[in-house]
């Protein structure tokens, strides 16, 4: 397989799903190659087509790019496969994964369970496929070890939240002086740890940089709630529940504070495929790969916080 850079070449990329609640390889195809209104108008997650929908035309698509090959394996299968390719105007729908290996130039693995994304990835992987893969990565330490196996053998993947390329946040990542030195952020989150957790994590990460000393679970399973502490002296905290609506940033420095809402998924969603679209062509991350480690690192650490009752866990107690 060729490795990154692919330069101006005409690319093809196949998509893998799906996993319950997470309707990615409708929206994400749908940006790579623009969607049937009435296929669309019938996916099970009603916001999707939605805020596709309101759209301008010309957001849609990627010069170059094709989204060519989809297949779902776990929560559904070939008719759920077929229902997206039909919506997001794939030509391809395969039974197996690894049928796509020689047919792609790369791979988005879309799901969000990521105890599932080491087996998930391992045929790409071992195939010399480039990766995009879903928030999180991973959600144990012993498949972060795998990954990083993998990549100091040369794999290559990209990974993150597209929470980090919301625009109502992007404008203060690199400049907030306004606040003076960052005490303290709380990032409310909808739904469990184990997969919207990255998403508030990443949002709020590049307010502050490396140098996450520990996190503590305050909460349940159901009704979550982690403790984070920052080299820099600041204190984050995430509160998250199943049912329970996201609600933004809040940043409180020795200056000033602020409250940032994130308004538009599709603009955070897209770019986070742009990005990684750039990558495959120019072999230019959009981050640097430490980032998704320590971030990883907060996840594991945070869920065996909670299984071990709530102990403050510090990050280096992660071993890799």
């Amino acid at each position: 397989m060729a490795k990154v850079p692919l330069g101006n070449k005409e690319l093809k990329i196949g998509i893998l799903g799906m996993t319950e609640g997470n309707g990615h390889p409708y929206s994400w195809s749908a940006m790579f190659n623009g969607f049937d209104p009435v296929e669309m108008a019938k996916c099970p997650f009603p916001v999707i087509p939605e805020y596709l929908s309101k759209q301008p035309p010309h957001t849609f698509g990627m010069p170059g790019v094709k989204l060519t090959h989809i297949c779902c394996t776990g929560w559904k299968d070939r008719e759920e496969a077929e229902n997206v390719a039909r919506a997001s105007l794939i030509e391809n729908v395969v039974d197996r994964p690894e049928d796509m290996i020689g047919e792609v130039d790369a791979v988005i693995c879309a799901t969000d369970v990521g105890d599932e994304h080491v087996e998930r990835c391992r045929p790409f992987i071992e195939a010399g496929l480039p990766m995009f893969i879903d928030k999180p990565l991973v959600n144990k330490e012993e498949d972060l070890r795998t990954f990083l196996e993998w990549r100091n053998n040369g794999a290559q993947f990209l990974t993150s939240s597209s929470m980090r390329y919301c625009k109502e946040y992007e404008i203060f990542y690199n400049n907030h002086y306004e606040l003076g030195e960052l005490r303290y952020i709380c990032s409310p989150m909808s739904k469990k740890f184990e997969t919207y957790g990255i998403h508030a994590l990443e949002a709020m990460y590049p307010l502050l940089g490396k140098g996450f000393v520990s996190i503590q679970s305050l909460g349940t399973y159901e009704r979550s709630m982690m403790h984070i502490e920052h080299e820099s002296g600041c204190h984050i905290d995430i509160p998250q529940g199943i049912g329970m609506a996201g609600a933004g940033i809040l940043v409180i420095g020795t200056e000033g504070s602020r409250y940032m809402v994130c308004g538009d998924s599709y603009y955070a969603f897209k770019k986070q495929l742009d990005l990684f679209v750039h990558w495959l062509r120019t072999g230019e991350e959009p981050f640097p790969f430490e980032q998704s480690v320590e971030l990883m690192k907060l996840v594991v650490a945070g869920l065996r916080s909670r299984a071990e009752g709530g102990r403050r866990v510090c990050l280096s107690e992660i071993e890799l």
